[in-house]
């Protein structure tokens, strides 16, 4: 979001991007990261994990398990 338009921005304005990054990656390649607290000059966590589900929303289930957490798991070896 500190990219975009601090006052103004929506998910909508991030979605080309994500779904550049999907089409490039994959939803099993991508993990999800808010940038906090740099995030909180142009929105809060709560606000930026909104926008991911929004952008999102496409995917099936098993796919946004993974990018909301199973891939961290995976690469973290956690």
């Amino acid at each position: 979001m500190t990219e975009a338009d601090w006052a103004t921005w929506r998910p909508e304005d991030v979605k080309p991007f994500v779904d550049h990054a999907l089409d490039v990656f994959g939803p099993y390649r991508l993990l999800f990261g808010s940038d906090w607290p740099v995030c909180l000059v142009a929105a809060t966590y709560g606000e930026v994990l909104d926008a991911a589900r929004v952008t999102l929303a496409g995917l099936n289930s098993d796919e946004r398990a993974a990018v909301f957490g199973t891939n961290a798991v995976e690469v973290y070896r956690l």
